[in-house]
């Protein structure tokens, strides 16, 4: 392996000054393509950023946003040339032995410097016509189900992952634990209630999003979660999208809901928030009543169908929607429903009792990549 400073050698997150320097008029060419990439450490530590070796023709995007340290580890954005084969990537982390590196929920191979312990070689594919379309790379999320008319997932936080905004505050810790409870009661409510097979006959879909504290390219601060309505099959279709805000306790308190042709609509505690599905001109040009959805006043969510079915995340037997939620179906408790997503394993455990009905309590456990989130079984 080259010694530093040698070849391009760049010392990732120098100014963009450096790299302007170092590498004039590099990747400017309109068929510039990027290549996004995490070196995973095996084990955590105080932040830091490893020397990397570039082939000639390609830099690293200048800017912090583009090359981050955590605690866990370090990614950063190479541009330059289209190579679907990948360029050969050299990197060298003193005093820090790396476990994997990570491009689009992919695992390359690691080839190893036999008289340098801290130093290995990989080969990154360089396609992607936008930074933006390597967020796969940053994303540890799941999907549970993408099946018609619903787009379910997932992410999984770890604190030493933190980065961009969440590391000026304290850890979400009640934010991040809340999320997946409501997720997975949200999920079972749409289906329950018909509304996704309605969607799917229209072909459209519900997406059930949580937040990340780890994606400077995506900013998630403060917490917020989803539960979009695309009139089509993705988001290039008309959109309800809202942004549900949480507090410490898991409560969500906010819903600024983005509209396609209208900004972002805002919503209270008991402000009914009515999602439409884009077809026809009825309700000024938004269509037919999809759902409405209205902030609890225990920080909870109220659902009410066209037809007038109703169903609700409500909190739990402590008062708050940290520990547990509970879904009600026409006013009556229903569902409760307690997650643990244990990131270090990869391992999410998801506990549902039935409150009506003994048939409707059971337990199962989503096994994932801990590293990418990648489902390696879904109980769904």
């Amino acid at each position: 392996m080259p010694t530093p400073l040698t070849r391009r050698t760049l010392l990732a997150g120098v100014p963009a000054v450096g790299l302007a320097i170092a590498l004039p008029g590099v990747a400017q060419a309109a068929d510039v393509t990027y290549g996004l990439f995490r070196v995973v450490r095996r084990l955590p530590g105080e932040p830091s950023r490893p020397e990397i070796t570039l082939p000639e023709g390609y830099d690293i995007v200048p800017g912090a946003t583009y090359s981050v340290a955590s605690r866990a580890e370090f990614y950063t954005v190479v541009r330059g040339p289209k190579n679907a084969a990948g360029i050969e990537v050299q990197v060298r982390w003193p005093n820090t032995y790396v476990e994997a590196v990570i491009h689009q929920e992919l695992r390359p191979e690691i080839r190893r410097d036999r008289l340098d312990r801290y130093a290995f070689t990989f080969s990154l594919p360089m396609t992607q016509p936008s930074i933006d379309a390597n967020q796969p790379t940053l994303q540890v999320w799941s999907f549970p189900d993408d099946s018609p008319g619903m787009n379910f997932r997932i992410e999984h936080n770890d604190p030493d992952r933190v980065a961009g905004p969440f590391t000026s505050v304290a850890w979400p810790t009640g934010e991040v634990r809340s999320v997946v409870h409501q997720l997975i009661a949200s999920h079972a409510i749409l289906m329950d209630s018909g509304m996704v097979e309605v969607a799917a006959a229209k072909g459209h879909r519900f997406v059930l999003m949580g937040f990340e504290t780890n994606n400077t390219l995506h900013n998630d601060n403060p917490p917020h979660w989803h539960i979009s309505y695309n009139s089509g099959p993705d988001f290039n279709a008309k959109t309800h999208n809202p942004h549900l805000w949480l507090d410490t306790d898991g409560r969500t308190f906010y819903n600024g809901m983005d509209v396609t042709g209208m900004g972002r609509l805002k919503y209270y505690v008991g402000d009914p928030a009515p999602i439409y599905d884009f077809v026809g001109t009825a309700n000024g040009g938004r269509g037919n009543l999809v759902i409405t959805m209205t902030l609890r006043e225990d920080g909870g969510i109220d659902f009410l169908s066209p037809e007038g079915r109703s169903y609700a995340i409500a909190a739990g037997r402590d008062g708050t929607l940290l520990k547990e939620v509970t879904a009600l179906r026409a006013g009556e408790p229903w569902l409760r429903i307690a997650t643990h997503d244990d990131v270090r394993l990869g391992r999410l455990d998801v506990s549902i009792e039935g409150l009506q009905d003994t048939a409707d309590t059971r337990s199962f456990t989503f096994e994932y990549d801990r590293l990418t989130g990648v489902l390696k079984t879904n109980p769904l």
